[in-house]
């Protein structure tokens, strides 16, 4: 019983007798008999049929008995039936000799010699799953190789133009010091698929995500990454095929770019083809380049882009955020999460910074992300064991930190089991840090600022860029301040003594070495000026309010 399959329908021509392949891509077998020219004979699909798949290199038309000697592999063996050996063992030696030497398919034309296929020749085709269509009509093969040609020949260019826009780009990347992320990115657009770098101990950097989410991409990457074997060249490996090119630098391996299969879909090909091979060696070329004049770490990068990305919360979903945090290496399950902001006196002294903090964590076997969020800030993210205290790991880090750089100032947010609550922890890192004002001391037996520290003075730090605070202050004090500027007079210090005592006025005297008589005397002048009375324990909080205002005003 044989295998008839009709061929399938003929797209709608774009150009003359052009078929269904793809632009850049050479035809198949499946492509060639969707032609017209091909479609008017009225093929049948007799064996082979997971052949059809097979990229048609040339056509060649043939009556020999042994046309394999003309042929290198690939071709679309075009005949009349005429030179078929009637006796069966030479059938099967035709059919041999066509496969051994890789024939893309055999095409054979039932209208001068046969009616219909001979058994010996079907049973021959099948046996070697070479692809056998006949043709029930007769057909022009000589307009057929003309078609076929053109189309591989314009192939061929088009493979020339795009590879050429390849080099191009990858060129223009190079001259204008494109960093790993431009790459990359430009790789992903280039072939249509995620393409991923990482480095020798599998933690992926840069991900630029095609077809797939950054989860799907991601989730399990450092497994997944070593069950696929390193290549010395660019090559496809391992369970899931992924394509992969190795990136040096200064002659030693540092790392590889992968660029993953596209997801399962309907006329989706998870194969790669000639460009996509072209695309990710010229991205691992423009990669070892880039390493050459980019002189920070490429994995101190990824963990500030990550820290910005999950400050700002600009991941597309919290599976995303957890994959690619996870992806870097850091535990993400079972884990207990603290932001920590470290602010650096000095900008020069930053990047100092940030690689002594993370090599002192990474010693101590501390997990954690460490990158600059701002010329002077660092952000720092724990991940700990959920019994773990995150006290002593922040103290000892505040510790580490004010001897790298003295005068630095370490702020701590909430801890958290969430990653996606990763980014309120740093807004309450942020908050404290905001109110904490420089060369202010610490706290006792601690080395960082936590949301416990701000009172009212550390409140109205923070909010001093506000109008309403200072209009407030001015609005309450500014009188008194005038009138000690006018008089040479020094009114403030005493309603300062004043409300620091709570209103006891022996103790105001006591802190001001004044009498009490002159203590009394400047106290009426001073509610004279303010228009209030300093008996009022709801005045005296408002004017003490006003007065710490206008101290961290000042010192600015």
């Amino acid at each position: 019983m044989t295998e008839n399959h009709q061929a399938p329908p003929p797209p709608p021509p774009d150009s003359g007798d052009r078929g269904g392949a793809a632009p850049g891509r050479p035809p198949t077998v499946a492509d060639v008999l969707a032609l017209p020219v091909l479609t008017a004979g009225q093929p049948q699909v007799v064996t082979g049929v997971s052949g059809l798949d097979q990229p048609v290199r040339w056509v060649h038309i043939t009556e020999l008995t042994d046309p394999a000697s003309f042929l290198k592999g690939g071709e679309l063996v075009l005949t009349t039936g005429m030179p078929l050996p009637e006796e069966p063992a030479g059938v099967r030696r035709y059919v041999d000799e066509l496969a051994d030497i890789g024939a893309a398919a055999l095409v054979i034309e039932l209208v001068r010699r046969y009616h219909r296929p001979p058994d010996a020749l079907v049973h021959a085709c099948r046996a070697r799953g070479l692809p056998l269509v006949t043709l029930a009509k007769d057909v022009n093969f000589l307009e057929v190789t003309q078609v076929v040609h053109a189309l591989i020949l314009g192939n061929q260019a088009e493979v020339m133009r795009r590879t050429q826009r390849v080099h191009e780009a990858f060129t223009a990347l190079t001259l204008r010091g494109a960093g790993p992320e431009d790459v990359v990115r430009a790789a992903a657009e280039m072939s249509g698929h995620t393409v991923v770098l990482e480095n020798l101990v599998h933690q992926a950097l840069v991900c630029e995500p095609s077809g797939h989410t950054v989860e799907v991409a991601l989730t399990g990457w450092e497994q997944r990454s070593r069950a696929t074997p390193p290549a010395d060249r660019t090559a496809v490996s391992g369970p899931e095929s992924w394509l992969v090119a190795p990136v040096e630098y200064q002659g030693e391996r540092w790392g590889r770019a992968v660029m993953l299969p596209a997801p399962p879909g309907p006329g989706v090909t998870r194969s790669f083809g000639p460009e996509d091979v072209t695309v990710l060696e010229r991205t691992a070329m423009a990669l070892t380049i880039a390493r050459l004049i980019h002189p920070t770490p490429w994995e101190r990068v990824a963990h500030r882009n990550v820290l910005r990305d999950l400050v700002e919360q600009r991941h597309l979903s919290p599976a995303d955020a957890e994959a690619r945090v996870a992806a870097l290496g850091l535990p993400t399950r079972d884990s207990r999460f603290v932001a920590v902001l470290t602010d650096v006196p000095r900008e020069d002294d930053t990047t100092k910074a940030e690689a002594l903090l993370s090599d002192d964590l990474r010693t101590k076997g501390v997990q954690a992300l460490t990158g600059l969020l701002g010329p002077a800030r660092l952000g720092i993210l724990l991940s700990l064991r959920p019994d773990q205290p995150w006290r002593p790991v922040v103290e000892q880090l505040g510790r580490t930190a004010l001897g790298v750089t003295p005068g630095a100032a370490v702020s701590v947010g909430g801890a958290t089991t969430d990653l996606p609550e990763v980014a309120r922890s740093f807004r309450e890192a942020i908050r404290v840090a905001e109110a904490t004002e420089p060369g202010r001391p610490l706290p006792a037996g601690r080395s960082y600022h936590e949301r416990s520290d701000i009172g009212l003075r550390s409140l109205l730090f923070a909010l001093r860029a506000d109008t309403r605070i200072q209009d407030y202050a001015e609005r309450r004090l500014g009188r008194l301040v005038d009138h000690d500027t006018a008089h040479g007079t020094d009114l403030l210090t005493t309603l300062r003594h004043y409300l620091d005592a709570a209103g006891n006025k022996t103790v105001a005297a006591r802190h001001g070495g004044l009498s009490r008589e002159t203590v009394y005397q400047r106290l009426r002048t001073i509610e004279r000026l303010l228009d209030c009375d300093l008996e009022s324990g709801g005045q005296r909080t408002e004017l003490h309010v006003a007065l710490t205002a206008l101290d961290v005003l000042r010192a600015r």
